[in-house]
């Protein structure tokens, strides 16, 4: 049976609560979730909002490529990973994953696992909006985040 993955790219916000009730409805072969979200942080009050752009199509297949390697890799039990594009405001929701496996180990592996690739191989790209009405520009890849996903090729 194909691991049961859900990948969007949307606008809209997202219901923690209602994804993962989704994700584990009626399974009883789940004996771990496991759920990361990214919130858009104000930096310092400094920020006054966060625009996400993403390539459509090339997005969502790469996080859904992503989420199998992660399914095959943890034995995951399903998968779900959302991410956000358009304007988010200090304190809105841009990411979810939420991993399920039968023990919490690989389900908490599948979880990092997918931000990590998340961060580095899907195609979303972020620009800074200022308190101040000024663009802060868009914001450079993180070589720690690069880091984070390196730690993969070991295990």
């Amino acid at each position: 049976m194909r691991t049961p993955v859900t990948v969007r790219v949307q606008r809209e916000d997202f219901d923690l609560n209602g994804e993962v009730a989704k994700l584990s409805a009626g399974r009883t072969d789940i004996g771990a979730v496991v759920t990361f979200s990214g919130l858009c942080r104000d930096e310092a009050g400094t920020l006054a909002a966060l625009e996400l752009e993403h390539y459509p199509g090339m997005a969502e297949a790469e996080i859904e490529r992503i989420c199998r390697e992660a399914a095959a890799r943890f034995s995951l039990q399903a998968a779900t990973a959302i991410h956000r594009y358009g304007k988010v405001k200090p304190g809105e929701n841009i990411v979810l994953v939420v991993t399920a496996s039968r023990h919490r180990q690989a389900a908490f592996d599948g979880a990092n696992f997918i931000m990590d690739f998340l961060k580095t191989s899907a195609p979303f790209w972020k620009k800074e909006h200022l308190g101040d009405g000024t663009s802060g520009g868009w914001v450079s890849a993180k070589d720690a985040d690069d880091t984070a996903r390196e730690r993969w090729s070991t295990k």
